[in-house]
């Protein structure tokens, strides 16, 4: 770790997960104490995380890791408006397949608070996009720091992984704060009708990689 102090596992505690559509998985949850910003982060241990062996000569495969910021809207009551909910229940099944955590970060909207995520909302319905709508409330367009994540990654022994994102600056955040980054492993793409200028925004103001098709006359 760069310059940051260690953090140290609190809890752990073995919960079933069962989501809407029926998957059901067995998770491990981990508290910390420590954590930079002070705040009720958790790790969500799936499979095994240990580094694993594909065959002979061929070295070991790290766990896969997904920084999951908390979205109430998209997480718990499915808002199309965004790609969060979708996310998370691909991530889940796709860590615990090959082993790994997610860590689920208390930063919704960016890290600028539930309130202002919806203040922003209003904004983008008068046709800011979500970057935009931040601004135009005087706030970061992205406030989200990293650190926790990897005093949390540090307390639970992961210091190498595959990451699971299309967020650049995931990648550049914690390779800053000491860990490595294997490869980044896209998610899928989970577009709506709904969603999909929101999605475009996303590529276009901080170049997260999702492949869209071009919406002609679409800006931000």
């Amino acid at each position: 770790m760069h310059d940051i102090p260690a953090a140290t596992v609190r809890t752990r505690v073995h919960v079933p997960l069962r989501f809407a559509d029926g998957y059901t998985v067995n998770a491990e949850l981990v508290t910390f104490h420590g954590l930079a910003d002070g705040r009720e982060h958790l790790a969500v241990v799936l499979g095994d995380p240990t580094p694993t062996r594909p065959g002979p000569g061929k070295g070991s495969q790290p766990p896969l890791v997904r920084l999951h910021s908390e979205c109430l809207t998209g997480d718990v009551f499915g808002s199309a408006r965004c790609d969060c909910g979708p996310q998370l229940r691909e991530a889940v099944e796709r860590i615990a397949d090959s082993g790994g955590v997610l860590l689920y970060l208390r930063q919704e909207g960016r890290d600028i608070g539930l309130y202002n995520k919806l203040d922003a909302y209003a904004l983008q319905d008068q046709g800011l996009d979500t970057y935009q709508a931040n601004l135009a409330l005087g706030l970061p367009e992205d406030a989200r720091d990293y650190t926790a994540a990897a005093q949390m990654l540090g307390a639970i022994g992961i210091s190498e992984l595959d990451l699971l994102t299309n967020n650049p600056d995931k990648a550049q955040q914690l390779g800053d704060l000491g860990i490595s980054i294997a490869r980044t492993v896209p998610t899928g793409v989970h577009s709506t009708a709904t969603n999909l200028r929101y999605l475009h925004a996303k590529v276009q103001h901080t170049h997260h990689t999702i492949a869209l098709a071009p919406m002609p006359g679409l800006v931000g």
